[in-house]
């Protein structure tokens, strides 16, 4: 099969296109054909060498959607769609960046849908991150106050509209001032400029603090967006886009502030309820939720993929399709 193989740890062009053997199924598992694959943060730094646990050669991709080819157990049928997302993917053995993987039956989650395959392979991790964050760390409720930081980024984007379904004010951040007219329109109540330190202007505008914030840009805000959050006010730290994961200098008694709750969202699949994925994906079909897809590359073209990627220049999901 044909599976872009990142050879070891550097730039985009570690990652190579090679020909090499299906994967070879373990009890428990699933072997699924791969129609696409969406990108992710965490690749990227996977690929740069950022990921200590992960061995080289290694095909990346921690999520997929795609037909099931072969099943043992007998779980799910020949030709069922499905998405595999986590659960050790692309890092602890091989994922989606290829023709074909295989797969825990854990992190195995059945759909149907017609959309095409270049839209559902935007969804697994966006699902995912955005849900496990919002309902399982944060534990939104409707009528509250939520901050995202690192707002036009596309789990940010999607964060937002599923906030604003559920009946939340939300505020959204952006370092670009020529990107605050697309958070407006993608639903968001409030846009704040991003320097770093925005709790001075979010107390202007919502004095006692948010009730929570969704941290995607990471560590270099985390302080910052602590100090923004009001009395048993929770903040989750999701992502990494600011590219750091190592916090040098951190105090809890005196970062964290009184009465205050940071909690992190890793992602687990196995945790997340499988019909919510199914309501998602309906949500998506009927234009209740707009994924915000902003390229669509072949698998021949990973290496590029990645590139754009690292370059910032994107304003949602990239997606790879076979």
């Amino acid at each position: 099969m044909k599976a872009a193989v990142t050879t070891g740890a550097g730039l985009p062009g570690v990652i190579q296109i090679q020909e090499v053997p299906k994967p070879v199924l373990q009890d428990g598992w699933v072997l699924i054909s791969i129609k696409a694959f969406g990108l992710n943060r965490s690749e990227l730094f996977t690929r740069q060498g950022h990921s200590p646990g992960v061995q080289f050669p290694r095909i990346q991709g921690i999520e997929c959607v795609g037909e099931v080819e072969e099943d043992p157990s007998g779980t799910y049928k020949k030709g069922q769609k499905v998405a595999a997302i986590m659960g050790g993917m692309g890092r602890d053995f091989d994922g989606g960046y290829a023709e074909y993987t295989a797969v825990p039956l854990t992190i195995v989650f059945p759909f149907e849908s017609d959309l095409p395959w270049k839209i559902l392979g935007a969804i697994p991790e966006m699902f995912q991150t955005v849900s496990g964050s919002l309902n399982e760390a944060l534990e939104i409720k409707k009528g509250e106050t939520l901050l995202i930081r690192g707002g036009t980024s596309s789990i940010g984007m999607l964060a937002c509209q599923l906030a604003k379904s559920m009946g939340l004010t939300v505020i959204s951040t952006t370092r670009n001032p020529d990107k605050r007219k697309h958070l407006k329109e993608n639903g968001a109540d409030h846009v704040l400029t991003d320097d770093g330190e925005i709790n001075q202007a979010l107390k202007a505008l919502l004095p006692t603090g948010v009730d929570k914030v969704l941290e995607l840009i990471g560590i270099a805000t985390l302080k910052d967006s602590l100090q923004c959050i009001r009395p048993k006010g929770i903040v989750c730290m999701t992502g990494i886009l600011g590219g750091e994961w190592t916090m040098k200098e951190f105090t809890p008694m005196g970062d964290i502030p009184s009465l205050g709750r940071l909690t992190v969202y890793m992602g687990d699949a196995a945790n997340l309820d499988k019909h919510l994925f199914q309501q998602f994906i309906n949500a998506v079909a009927d234009g209740s939720i707009n994924l915000n897809i902003d390229r669509t590359f072949k698998l021949d073209e990973v290496a590029e993929a990645h590139t754009y990627m690292e370059s910032n220049q994107s304003k949602g999901k990239i997606v790879v399709e076979n």
